[in-house]
């Protein structure tokens, strides 16, 4: 193949779309291009199709912004393991993004420490056990521990004839993602004890991958081989959260993730499509388009919620000055981890601390406005702050 061809090909804008670009190109310098990437371009990984054929990917196109990892590894300036606000969102997009009905309300109930009063209530129960479950880094990504992480979340919520069998961590019979036509087939269940193995084996190696791409690898790959009737959406993303958290990002725990794959849900769903149309064209499962997706849509969107450097900065050195009280700075701990870029009122913040008098809470987002910590916005009479985001 001329090598201008090849250059103008693997700069092209749809390269991640084979159909189309064999129609653009031609089948003959499609087949050509297909047999560069596999010799020269396309990384092995340690994972397979269900014909036994590595999965690969092009590292070249599939990168992530320092920027996305830099806002993962900062510390929290909260004590807390999961944000409040960060747990709220990932409930609620999770649960959306598969069109399961839930209340901001209910969660918010469940996360208040409410106990659950109906179905709906006991399903956010389970996930906010999974989250707290992953959060803490001695749950290492074991084959146990991923079926006990599902039990808690979404197991002991789903009808008999979705449950696992006893002494079964996977299904025990094939299944079928339907929507106008069929979209995917799971890994005959036979294979799913060896494929799952494997895929919990990459988890714990170390690999020459960036860990934000491995994350999205493995989200790739336990949604791929679908080893439950149910839920298998919301596992692939808790194990993408818990990669995370295994590799020290703490912040993850603080971003809301799954947000931003809701507000992307079409291109979400298309890019595991697209996987395995180009599959059927070139034979290979390269999921170079999944791992574009999550870059695009979701990595490089990670620090529109959290506070900027500076506005973190500016409180360290009020404290270092002893401008801040023990009682002022838990309360700035709550508000990072309760509200994240959300607004609040000081009669919500009250309600919300449970252990500050509404005269400590007026005096605190004062003083914290004075500081440059916070800013108000006046709706009328009423007055709400939102952390300052240092712009």
């Amino acid at each position: 193949m001329d090598a201008s061809v090849f250059a103008k090909m693997l700069s092209d804008p749809g390269m991640l779309d084979l159909k189309k670009m064999g129609y653009k190109y031609g089948q003959g310098d499609l087949q050509e291009f297909l047999t560069l990437l596999k010799r020269d371009f396309y990384q092995e990984l340690p994972l397979h199709d269900f014909d036994g054929k590595p999965m690969v990917y092009l590292e070249s196109v599939a990168r992530v912004s320092l920027s996305a990892a830099r806002v993962l590894l900062t510390p929290q300036q909260s004590s807390r393991l999961y944000g409040t606000k960060a747990m709220e969102e990932e409930i609620v997009s999770t649960f959306r993004i598969e069109q399961i009905d839930t209340s901001r309300e209910s969660v918010r109930r469940i996360l208040s420490g409410q106990a659950p009063k109906d179905k709906e209530e006991h399903r956010i129960y389970g996930m906010k056990q999974g989250l707290e479950f992953i959060a803490d880094r001695s749950h290492t990504i074991t084959e146990e521990n991923l079926f006990r992480l599902y039990q808690m979340t979404i197991g002991d919520f789903l009808p008999e004839e979705d449950r696992l069998l006893p002494e079964h961590w996977y299904r025990h019979d094939s299944v079928y993602i339907v929507g106008s036509k069929l979209e995917h087939t799971g890994l005959p269940w036979q294979k799913l004890p060896t494929y799952m193995a494997e895929l919990v084996a990459f988890a714990a190696e170390k690999t020459a991958q960036n860990d934000l791409i491995k994350a999205a690898i493995l989200h790739f790959a336990l949604a791929y081989l679908h080893p439950y009737f149910d839920g298998n959406g919301r596992m692939a993303r808790l194990l993408h959260l818990w990669y995370l958290v295994q590799q020290g990002y703490s912040s993850a725990l603080f971003v809301p993730m799954s947000r931003f794959v809701e507000e992307s849900r079409s291109r979400y769903y298309k890019a595991y499509t697209q996987v395995e149309q180009n599959q059927q064209i070139s034979g290979v499962l390269d999921v170079t388009p999944f791992l574009v997706y999550f870059a695009e849509s979701v990595y490089h969107r990670l620090g529109e919620d959290q506070p900027q450097p500076r506005t973190l900065q500016a409180f360290e050195e009020a404290l270092q000055q002893g401008k801040v009280t023990e009682k002022e700075r838990a309360l700035w701990q709550f508000v990072l981890t309760a509200y994240g870029s959300e607004e609040f009122s000081t009669k919500r913040l009250e309600k919300d601390f449970g252990d500050a008098a509404y005269a400590t809470i007026r005096s605190f987002v004062l003083k914290f406005e004075r500081l440059g910590l916070l800013t108000s916005v006046h709706y009328g009479n009423r007055v709400k702050y939102r952390i300052q985001d240092g712009k």
